[in-house]
Parts: structure tokens; sequence; C-alpha cells
């Protein structure tokens, strides 16, 4: 988010700046601050890669503080495909590490001042949305063939109950990538605006002087609270994308 204190606007925070602009005809190929964030946390992503995957021979039995965070990044990842969809099914861990780790990097990079968060913006949450359920359809359709269209009828379910159950479910299956979407982006720009919004307070008030200059540590300490709830809803959405997704692959791989 940024912390430029003369936005008229909390959400301008969210607008993308073109910072290197390049254009070839009607394309544009200008480097923004979106795109810098996105190599930034790419960055960070691939260094996480290779020190899990790729120096594991220089992981001790004893663990550093790296080590640690490391192998705890793996172990909540493994566990979430493991306890959601089975041990058979340890093929998907990398895209579902993949997920974790890029969603996860992305909202926290965004707590950094002047810093900017591209999971606030829909067009980036929806891609991976339905990046995530193709993928998954794709696999049942492998799996399953025609079989997969069991998804739309409970078992059990009478003539009846079936012509009334298949329209509901057949809706509520093409939303899932909408609502996957819709939470991580509604979460992340709800929780900026509102840092925003008290920051903007905030400095309004110590500039205002007087008895607000001494009263504006009343909205510094919300602040400071705030930032660490987000910094735990950053987390809690990153997890909340990936079980959803290995909640969705159960469903694609063993049907009801």
């Amino acid at each position: 988010m940024f912390f430029n204190y003369y936005y008229n606007s909390p959400l301008e925070q969210f607008k993308i700046v073109p910072i290197l602009k390049f254009q070839v005809g009607d394309f544009d190929f200008s480097i923004t601050n979106a795109v810098v964030i996105y190599f930034i946390g790419l960055t960070f992503f691939f260094l996480i890669v290779y020190n899990l995957f790729f120096k594991g021979n220089s992981l001790t039995i004893i663990p550093k503080y790296k080590q640690l965070i490391l192998e705890n990044i793996y172990t909540v990842t493994y566990s979430l495909i493991e306890d959601n969809v089975g041990k058979s099914a340890r093929f998907f861990y990398p895209y579902v590490f993949m997920i974790f780790i890029f969603v996860l990097i992305s909202n926290v990079i965004g707590l950094v001042p002047y810093s900017f968060t591209i999971t606030s913006h829909l067009i980036v949450t929806l891609s991976l949305a339905l990046m995530t359920f193709l993928g998954i359809n794709i696999v049942c359709i492998r799996k399953h063939g025609v079989n997969m269209l069991s998804l739309f009828l409970p078992p059990g379910a009478s003539l009846f109950l079936a012509l009334l159950l298949i329209p509901i479910e057949i809706v509520s299956y093409i939303f899932r990538p909408i609502s996957l979407a819709v939470r991580l982006f509604a979460n992340m720009m709800a929780g900026h605006t509102l840092l925003k919004v008290i920051v903007s307070f905030s400095w309004k008030m110590m500039l205002s002087g007087g008895g607000l200059l001494i009263a504006h540590v009343a909205p510094l300490f919300i602040l400071v609270l705030l930032m660490g709830l987000e910094f735990g809803v950053a987390m809690i959405q990153a997890y909340v994308f990936s079980i959803l997704t290995c909640i969705y692959l159960n469903d694609a791989l063993y049907l009801h």
C-alpha cells in the first residue's frame, strides 16, 4: 500500500502507475508499479524454492531459523493437500505450493510502505482462480470423462430433487472461481483501504496541532493493531485460497 498522505482518496493506493513507459504501436509494454512488485514477488518465490528444494544438502538435523521457516512452509503446504485430498494426490503438490507461496508473498509485500498490493486487483485474483478452475476441470475430465457430470447430481437424490438440485449445483460450480477470486480481492482491498483511512485521519490530526497533535497517538495505536491484523489476514487468505483449491481438487478426483 502507498503511505502517501497527500492522496485525496484511499483508493488511489491501488492505482497502477507507469514507471517506465514503452509502447510499440497499439501495444503497451510499460513497466508499472504492479510489474515491479510481480518481479519482487517472483524473486522471493524462486529464493524459497531454491533454498527448499535445490539446497537440500545444506539442511541440518538441528535447524536454524531460516531452515525452520522453510520447513514450516513445506509442512503447511504439504499437509494442505494430504489432509484434504490424500497421499495419492501428491502429484499436485507443486501447484498447491506455488499458489500458496505466490499469494502469501503478494499479500505480505503489499503491507510494506510505498509498496503495491497486486492481489487487491480483481484481474490478478480472477486469473489465478480461473487457471485453477480450468486445470481442475481438465484433471476431472481426463480421469472420469462423462462421469464427471455426477458432480451436479448428489447420490441418492430422487428425480424430483434432481430437477431442482442440478441447476443449483451447476450455478454453484460455475461461480467457484468467481467466489475464490472475489474473496481474496475483497479482503485485501478492504483492509488496505481501512489502513489508509486511519493513516490519513491521524496525519490530518497531527497537522492540525494543539490538542489534536497529542490525540493523534490514539489512531496510530489502532493502526499498529490493524497492521498486525492485516498481516494475519494476508496469511489466512493465502491459506484459504490454497485449501479451497485442494477441496475443489478432491471433488474433481473423487467426485461425490
